[in-house]
């Protein structure tokens, strides 16, 4: 991998950092498409996956108080489940749908969100819950993106905010560890060639990008947080899903 590659992967890193600190999720949302775009879809969303376990890791510690053990054990039992079926999926498309997948999947997702910011519409029992569950783990293996089903989720069942963002990091965690075992299992070969100091690098951004994030939580309100990830996200989508389509 070229050097000037591996600073925008680097750079690109770092931001998702900031916004999955700052908004509790986003990190994929801002950092797939452009990770599709610059390295492939396989590779791309593989490289997605590991970081968002990183992460999503990193921060657990710092919001443990406020998750809600018994809406992530639900959540979790059916995201193992989708992440397994998307894991399979993924490894069977080659590059060109995968990038459209991604871009679709990313575009879907934040349409959705700013439909349902308007819709007065609330759900609750157990079904929604799964479902939503069960959807992101697939999402995230295809697509590197697992925040938006549980996210739709959140805004319907009118769950809060902190123990919402909180909740996810776990989640995301054991999520995003099925997603990788699963690719490691049945396309290991689709795992981005870099070198060792480029995978230290990544790990040590996302630490960075993290304590970053706590900084910017502190001057920038989650409004104007979530715009940014949103705006940023459109332009990634939209580029992922083009190119997919010229590809083909």
């Amino acid at each position: 991998m070229e050097l000037s590659l591996i600073f925008l992967v680097l750079g690109m890193v770092l931001l998702g950092a900031i916004a999955q600190r700052v908004a509790g999720l986003g990190f994929a949302m801002l950092v797939s498409p452009f990770l599709v775009l610059a390295l492939g879809a396989h590779q791309g969303v593989f490289l997605v996956n590991i970081c968002g376990v990183v992460s999503s890791a990193i921060i657990v510690p710092r919001v443990w108080k406020s998750i809600d053990w018994s809406m992530f054990r639900w959540l979790v039992s059916f995201s193992v489940v989708g992440s397994v079926v998307g894991a399979l999926l993924a490894g069977s498309l080659p590059q060109a749908p995968l990038s459209i997948v991604v871009g679709g999947v990313v575009l879907f997702a934040l349409l959705l969100s700013l439909v349902l910011l308007r819709a007065n519409v609330r759900v609750s029992g157990q079904i929604p819950k799964g479902t939503a569950g069960f959807l992101s783990g697939l999402t995230n293996s295809l697509a590197g993106v697992g925040g938006p089903a549980v996210s739709a989720y959140a805004v319907m069942a009118r769950w809060p905010q902190r123990p919402f963002a909180a909740t996810l990091q776990p989640f995301f965690v054991v999520t995003g560890l099925v997603t990788v075992g699963m690719k490691f299992l049945t396309t290991a070969d689709q795992l981005p060639h870099m070198p060792n100091w480029a995978w230290i690098g990544v790990a040590v951004f996302i630490w960075v990008g993290v304590l970053i994030g706590e900084q910017v939580q502190r001057v920038v309100s989650d409004k104007h947080a979530r715009i940014f990830v949103l705006c940023f996200a459109f332009f990634g989508a939209i580029t992922a899903l083009v190119s997919g389509l010229r590809a083909l």
